[in-house]
């Protein structure tokens, strides 16, 4: 019997080693280029990809059930997409869930966002974990008319994350105020009525939750720009600083971020508490330094151990770069390790309240393995106001 016609491949992923992988595109048409990840987690779709640390980047999904929940605003962790694309095993189903309010490939198109569907995954993961995130082009074209070489052409051009200063290009334009507090049956996000502490949040690429948790923590937030000075924070008199998430090379978004972070702690003696991006900032404030990944820490099911107290947290990461704990100097201990690989994931100084980790406490993945983070920055601040 004559076997059934395959349908015409619609999208292209191709990786800059020339490997070339076909399937069904959904989102936008057109092309893109980035750097390619893959995410183990198995819900949370929608905050990856609007979480602003995935900019320049494009995700792999290793779990094959995505889109099967829709999307809802509630879930945006920033007013739009950020990641450049995604890839999925299976062609999204229409969404069975009762918080949906739109399908996921409506959603991609509307913003502007590419999707390949069909793809084998698992092959790909491997790629990726054997080489390191790999530079890619993917494009989607309904006609299915692919220039390949082109395509390759386009993934060996980009120019890669190291040296790339995201944070600059998804930081807020100007300072708001922010008190919407974690969501919580029945009511929903809530609003802080009665906060007990004024925080500057420095907004490296800040994803929303990690502003709901800290407002959730007693927290009156007043959110500044990746670029602001350690005048403009010490102007609103805080009683703590909070650095946030964000995306692209530590080193690169260090040259503004560092003489500031530096700044600060030489004028002040405030808790700082600091989250991925800023974990790092913190730490080349400090005189340690960073490096590049292979294919980095991207999942909601990342072990990390506190040496400290041998506690073992089941943790949310998004990084490609980490801080190296061989290079902490004197005063500054490594607080956290990954339980995968042994690299850094926490770091205090030893003589003042000042702390960061690099995974994020906020996404819920133990699913409250380290909410205590947000509780001990709040508790640093009363301390220091009570003395």
């Amino acid at each position: 019997m004559a076997q059934p016609a395959q349908p015409k491949p619609t999208a292209c992923l191709a990786l800059a080693d020339g490997t070339v992988f076909y399937g069904s595109g959904f989102g936008a048409t057109g092309q893109t280029v980035a750097e390619l990840v893959f995410n183990t987690a198995m819900t949370g779709y929608q905050e990856i990809l609007t979480d602003p640390s995935y900019a320049g980047q494009v995700v792999t999904f290793t779990f094959p059930h995505i889109g099967n929940t829709g999307v809802t605003p509630e879930d945006d962790e920033a007013a739009d997409p950020v990641a450049a694309g995604m890839v999925v095993k299976w062609d999204p189903t229409a969404p069975s869930n009762w918080r949906s309010t739109e399908t996921l490939k409506t959603w991609l198109q509307k913003r502007g966002r590419i999707a390949i569907g069909g793809v084998d995954t698992r092959r790909l993961t491997r790629a990726i974990r054997q080489q390191g995130a790999p530079h890619v082009a993917l494009a989607h074209d309904p006609s299915g008319e692919f220039d390949v070489p082109a395509l390759v052409a386009a993934a060996r051009g980009f120019a890669g994350l190291e040296g790339m200063d995201l944070a600059g290009e998804v930081t807020c334009a100007q300072s708001y105020r922010w008190d919407e507090m974690r969501w919580a049956w029945p009511d929903g996000y809530r609003r802080q009525t009665d906060p007990q502490h004024k925080v500057v949040a420095l907004d490296y690429g800040a994803k929303r939750n990690i502003l709901r948790c800290l407002a959730s923590a007693g927290c009156d937030i007043t959110v500044l720009p990746a670029t602001a000075t350690a005048d403009e924070v010490l102007a609103h008199d805080p009683d703590g600083v909070f650095l946030s998430n964000g995306p692209g090379d530590p080193a690169a978004t260090g040259a503004y971020a560092v003489p500031m972070i530096r700044d600060l702690l030489e004028r002040s003696d405030v808790p700082v508490f600091g989250i991925c991006l800023g974990h790092q900032m913190l730490a080349l404030a400090l005189g340690a330094r960073t490096v590049k990944m292979g294919h980095g820490h991207h999942g909601a099911n990342h072990p990390v151990k506190d040496v400290e107290t041998g506690k073992v947290e089941i943790t949310s990461m998004n990084h490609g770069f980490a801080v190296d704990g061989q290079s902490l100097p004197d005063g500054v201990l490594e607080t956290h390790v990954s339980l995968f690989d042994g690299s850094n994931c926490g770091i205090r100084m030893t003589d003042r309240p000042v702390w960061s980790v690099q995974y994020h406490p906020e996404a819920s993945p133990g699913p409250q393995d380290s909410f205590y983070l947000f509780d001990r920055f709040a508790s640093a601040m009363a301390t220091r106001k009570s003395s």
